[in-house]
C-alpha cells in the first residue's frame, strides 16, 4: 500500500467514527457491553504459530533474544546456523513451510476439546503477518507457506461452530529487533515502512514504563492502526486480543482509535466485538480485562478473561516445553470460571502445520471431562461466595507458578440451570465430602442459602450419593465415585 493509500485509508477509519456510535474517547467507549456468548463461553483456545516454530528454541522471543549477544539464543544461533549476518531471522521463513497444516484437523481438536472460540495470533512481535497483508510482502500468504493461514483457520472454525477472534502483538515490534543493530548482523539500514526488520529501535529500560524512550514514532502508530484495521476488515472477529504494550503513552490515541473504529464497524455489519487487554490500557469498563499466567484471588463482579499456555516455559513448539496436565488446567478452568472468568489456553503448533502429541492429549483429556462436567461451566455464573478450603491463589498476573496441592476441602462453586454446582478439587479416597458453604440455619449461625436441597447429583455417575445437611455443611458420600480429576456435584434447589 503506497502512501497515498495509506493516507485515504486513515481517513475511512476517520470517518467510520464520525458515523457511529463509539468515538475515540474513554467516555464514549465506555458504553461497550460485553457479548453475551463471550460470558458465556467460558473456555478458549489460543494459537501462537509462527516463524519463531522453525528454530524452536526456549520460547517465542527466539526473534528477539537471538540478537542479544551472549544469550543462550544467540550462542545457540551462532552454533546451529552460523553468523547473523548471513543467517538472521528472515532467513528462517523458507524453513516455515507448514507442509503439514491442516486446518479442518485443528478445528476438530479445538471443538473436541470443549473450547467455544479461537483467538489465532495474526501478527506476533516478530513482524510476520500470518494472514494476506496489503501493508506488507513480510506474510504467510507471500512467504513461508504461501497460504492465508488465518483466512484459512476462520472458515474451519466457522464449520465448528466456533468463534474466532485475532491477537495482534504487532506493537512491541518497534523494539523487538532493535538489538540486532548493536554488531554486524543482518538487521541494517536502510530500513523502509513495510520491511520486516523495521523499524528495530532500542529497547525500552522499563516495559512498563508508560513514557519509555524511544517513544513509537507518529509513523510507525500510524502502521500499527492500519494493521489493526485490516485484521478487522478482513475477518470480522469477534475478540481482539491485544498485548500489554498498547499501554504506552505514546499509543494510547491511536488505541481509542482503533477501538471506536472495531466497536462501530462491528455495529454496521450486525456483530458483536469485545477487546482482549492487559495492565490497564484501557480505561477500566471499554474493554474486556486479561490477566496473564494469573488468577485473581477473589470473584469478581466483572467479566475478566485469564490466558495461559499448555507449557510453563512457552507460548510457542520448542523442544524444551514443559507440559502441564490435563488436570491442572482444568483446575484452572474451573477456579476462573468461578470467579466471574473465562479461560483462554495456548496452543503451539509446530513449523509443519502439526500440533504435537503433547498439546493433543491435553486437549483431549480437557473435552473428555467437560463431556461430564460442563453444565457446571458454560453459562454458568458466579454465586454467592466462589469457594471454600484451605488452598488460596496468588493474586495477579504472572502467578499461577506450579500445579498447586489442592485438598479434598477446596470447593469452587457455580450457578447454572437452575442448580448450584460444587466442584471438589481434590475427590478423597473415601468418598466422603463437607460442603460447609451449604451448612443448614441454625440459631445464631446464618445460611448462605435457606433453600431446602431437594438432590445432589454426582456428574458422570449413576449412582446417587447419600447426603445429609446440618450446621456444619452439606455431608455427601460417594465412596463409588473414585477420580484424579475434580469432581462436580448438582444440587438441586427448589
Amino acid at each position: 500500500m503506497n502512501i497515498m493509500d495509506r493516507q485515504a485509508k486513515l481517513r475511512d477509519i476517520d470517518q467510520v467514527i464520525v458515523r457511529g456510535r463509539f468515538k475515540d474517547d474513554w467516555a464514549s467507549l465506555a458504553q461497550f457491553q460485553v457479548p453475551a456468548w463471550y460470558r458465556q463461553a467460558k473456555f478458549g483456545i489460543f494459537i501462537h504459530w509462527g516463524v519463531y516454530a522453525v528454530p524452536a528454541f526456549n520460547n517465542e522471543w527466539y526473534p528477539r533474544n537471538m540478537y542479544i549477544q551472549g544469550t543462550a539464543e544467540y550462542e545457540h544461533h551462532l552454533k546451529t546456523y552460523g553468523p547473523h549476518k548471513e543467517f538472521g531471522y528472515k532467513d528462517f521463513i523458507p524453513l516455515f513451510k507448514a507442509e503439514k497444516f491442516d486446518p479442518d484437523a485443528w478445528a476438530a481438536l479445538f471443538a473436541e476439546a470443549g473450547a467455544r472460540y479461537v483467538i489465532p495470533v495474526a501478527e506476533h512481535h516478530d513482524g510476520f503477518q500470518m494472514y494476506k497483508s496489503d501493508l506488507s510482502e513480510w506474510n504467510a500468504a507471500e512467504k513461508g507457506p504461501c497460504r492465508d493461514t488465518t483466512a484459512e483457520l476462520k472458515a474451519a472454525f466457522e464449520k465448528k461452530g466456533l468463534v474466532t477472534g485475532v491477537s495482534s502483538h504487532r506493537i512491541e515490534h518497534w523494539f523487538f529487533l532493535g538489538h540486532g543493530r548493536e554488531f554486524d548482523s543482518d538487521i541494517h539500514e536502510p530500513l523502509q515502512v513495510g520491511d520486516l526488520y523495521w523499524p528495530s529501535m532500542p529497547e525500552p529500560k522499563d516495559f512498563n514504563d508508560v513514557n519509555g524512550q524511544p517513544a513509537p514514532s507518529a509513523e510507525y502508530l500510524e502502521d500499527w492502526l492500519l494493521r489493526s484495521c485490516e485484521l478487522v476488515d478482513r475477518f470480522q472477529p469477534r475478540v481482539f486480543y491485544f498485548d500489554w504494550w498498547i499501554l504506552h503513552r505514546a499509543a494510547q490515541p491511536y488505541l481509542k482509535k482503533f477501538a471506536a473504529y472495531y466497536y462501530n464497524r462491528a455495529e454496521e455489519l450486525g456483530y458483536d466485538a469485545a477487546i482482549d487487554y492487559k495492565v490497564d490500557s484501557f480505561a477500566f469498563g471499554a474493554a474486556v480485562p486479561d490477566m496473564e499466567r494469573g488468577h485473581f484471588a477473589q470473584v469478581q463482579p466483572y467479566f475478566w478473561q485469564t490466558d495461559t499456555a499448555i507449557a510453563y516455559n512457552s507460548w510457542c513448539y520448542t523442544e524444551q516445553n514443559q507440559y502441564k496436565t490435563p488436570r491442572d488446567i482444568i483446575l484452572t478452568l474451573v477456579d476462573v470460571v468461578s470467579k466471574n472468568g473465562s479461560l483462554l489456553l495456548n496452543v503451539g503448533p509446530k513449523a509443519d502445520g502439526t500440533i504435537g502429541p503433547e498439546d493433543t492429549a491435553v486437549l483431549q483429556g480437557i473435552g473428555k471431562w467437560l463431556r461430564t462436567n460442563g453444565e457446571a461451566i458454560y453459562g454458568s455464573t458466579p454465586w454467592r461466595v466462589a469457594e471454600e478450603g484451605p488452598t488460596k491463589e496468588a493474586d495477579g498476573q504472572f502467578s499461577e507458578g506450579s500445579a498447586k496441592a489442592y485438598t479434598a476441602q477446596d470447593i469452587r462453586f457455580t450457578a447454572a440451570n437452575g442448580c448450584l454446582y460444587a466442584t471438589v478439587l481434590a475427590f478423597p479416597e473415601d468418598g466422603c465430602v463437607t460442603v460447609r458453604s451449604l451448612a443448614a440455619p441454625a440459631e445464631g449461625k446464618p445460611a448462605l442459602t435457606l433453600a431446602p436441597i431437594r438432590d445432589v447429583k454426582a456428574l458422570g455417575w449413576d449412582q446417587a450419593p447419600e447426603w445429609s445437611r446440618d450446621s456444619e455443611g452439606l455431608h455427601i458420600r460417594a465412596p463409588f465415585v473414585h477420580s484424579d480429576m475434580p469432581v462436580v456435584f448438582r444440587v438441586s434447589l427448589p
